[in-house]
C-alpha cells in the first residue's frame, strides 16, 4: 500500500521546526550558570608591613629606656636685628651747596665732633656779608650814640632825639647777634673770613647705618627730603620676630626669649618683649614683635636670629639618646621592640638637644619605652 502525504504538509512543516528551535533555546536558558560567566575573583596579597624588622642577632644592638623630661613649651620664630630708633641721629647740613670731600662712608664708626663731610656752600658767602654790614651799622651806630648823649647832656639835643639814637645802637646790636647766630647755624665762625666751605661734623658717636651723598652730590640744607648720613648708637638693639597670629596667645610683654645666631651657635643671648604690634601683617597674618637687648659687641645690623619663647606652664615629654634618632626623608624616627628578634620603627617629633646629649622628644614616644641606643648603626646593619 502506498503513503499518501496529506495536502498541507507543506505548510505544518516550517511551523514544526519554529516550535522545535524555541523549545530548545528554553531549555538552554534555564541551565546557564551566572557565576560560570562573571570575572574570577581579584587575588589580595597583604603587603609586609615596612616598619618592621627582623634581625638574627638582636643581642648585639643596646636598648636605651626613654625618660620623663619636663619642659616648658617654646615657640621659635625668625628675627633680624635692626638698630634702635631712638638711638638714630640724622646728620644734617644747613647749608646747601656741593660737596667736595667725604671723610667717613657707610659702616664707619664715628666720633662726636669728626669731620663727616664739606660742602661749598654760597649760603656762608651771603650769611657773612650780613654779618659785616651788621657789625659796620653797629659800629656807627654805636658812635652817633656817644655823640648824643653828650649832646644831651649839655642840652643841645631833646630827650626824644637821644632816645632814638639809644634804640638805633640797640637794634644795630640785635643785626649783629642775629647774623653771628645764622653763620653759627651754617657751620661757619665769624673768627676768620669764611672760603665758603663748611664742615659738617659727626652729632654724636656711633655707626653710620645710612648714607644718601657722595662727592660732588648736592644738598638741600633743612629743606632736604632726605638727610646725607644716619649715626646709630648700636650699644642697645633690637631684634624685629614675625610671629603667627594662632601663636600670639604664648608670648607676652615683658617676657623674656632666648636668642640663637647662626655666626655663633655656642651663644645664647636673652632679649625682653618690649613690643608687640597691635596689627597684623595681612598678607602672611603675622605681627612684628620686638626684643631689645644690650649688644655684646658682635651683634651687626642685618644678622638673622633665631628666637625661643618660653610658655608659663611646663609640660611632660620624653627624652632618648641623641643617637636613638634617626633622620631620613627629612623626619626623625626610633626602632622599639616589636617582638621576638624584631623591631618596629615609628615616626617622633623632636624637640631640642638637652644636656648630656640627650633629645627631647615632643610626641611619638612615651616615658618608659625601650629604643635601640644607636638607631643609624641598626639601620646600616639591616640594610646590608
Amino acid at each position: 500500500m502506498k503513503y499518501k502525504r496529506p495536502a498541507n504538509f507543506s505548510l505544518a512543516l516550517p511551523a514544526l521546526l519554529l516550535a522545535l528551535g524555541l523549545a530548545c533555546a528554553g531549555c538552554s536558558d534555564s541551565k546557564a550558570d551566572p557565576k560560570a560567566e562573571a570575572p574570577p575573583p581579584a587575588n589580595v596579597e597583604k603587603e609586609e608591613n615596612t616598619g618592621v624588622v627582623a634581625t638574627a642577632h638582636p643581642e648585639q644592638f643596646v636598648l636605651a629606656s626613654a625618660i620623663e623630661h619636663k619642659s616648658a613649651p617654646e615657640l621659635s620664630a625668625t628675627g633680624v636685628v635692626s638698630p634702635d630708633i631712638t638711638r638714630n641721629v640724622p646728620v644734617i647740613s644747613a647749608a646747601s651747596g656741593r660737596v667736595v670731600e667725604i671723610r667717613a662712608r657707610l659702616g664707619d664708626s664715628v666720633k662726636k665732633g669728626q669731620i663727616l663731610m664739606r660742602v661749598q656752600s654760597a649760603d656762608i658767602a651771603g650769611a657773612f656779608a650780613d654779618y659785616r654790614k651788621a657789625v659796620a651799622d653797629y659800629k656807627l651806630a654805636g658812635i652817633q650814640f656817644d655823640r648824643a648823649r653828650l649832646l644831651y647832656d649839655k642840652g643841645a639835643i631833646s630827650l626824644n632825639d637821644y632816645q632814638t639814637a639809644e634804640d638805633v645802637e640797640n637794634k644795630a646790636k640785635v643785626d649783629v647777634e642775629n647774623t653771628t647766630e645764622r653763620l653759627h647755624v651754617l657751620g661757619s665762625s665769624t673768627l676768620d673770613h669764611p672760603t665758603g666751605i663748611v664742615d659738617i661734623h659727626a652729632p654724636a658717636s656711633g655707626v653710620i647705618t645710612d648714607q644718601q651723598v657722595t662727592n660732588a652730590s648736592g644738598v638741600q640744607g633743612l629743606s632736604a627730603p632726605v638727610n646725607p648720613f644716619t649715626i646709630s648708637d648700636l650699644s642697645r638693639v633690637w631684634i624685629i620676630c614675625d610671629v603667627y597670629e594662632n601663636n600670639l596667645s604664648q608670648i607676652h610683654l615683658g617676657d623674656y626669649a632666648d636668642l640663637r645666631l647662626n655666626a655663633w651657635p655656642d651663644k645664647v643671648l636673652k632679649g625682653r618683649i618690649a613690643n608687640i604690634a597691635p596689627i597684623l601683617d595681612p598678607t602672611i597674618r603675622t605681627a612684628k614683635v620686638r626684643l631689645e637687648l644690650e649688644n655684646p659687641g658682635f651683634l651687626r645690623v642685618g644678622m638673622f636670629v633665631t628666637a625661643i619663647f618660653h610658655g608659663a606652664k611646663t609640660e611632660t615629654h620624653t627624652a632618648v639618646p641623641a643617637t636613638a634618632i634617626l633622620h631620613l626623608h627629612d623626619r626623625q624616627w626610633v626602632y622599639v621592640p616589636a617582638g621576638a628578634g624584631k623591631f618596629r620603627r615609628i615616626e617622633v617629633t623632636v624637640g631640642g638637644m638637652l644636656p648630656g646629649n640627650m633629645q627631647e622628644i615632643l610626641s611619638g614616644l612615651a616615658p618608659g619605652a625601650q629604643v635601640i641606643q644607636d638607631a643609624l648603626v641598626f639601620q646600616n646593619t639591616t640594610e646590608q
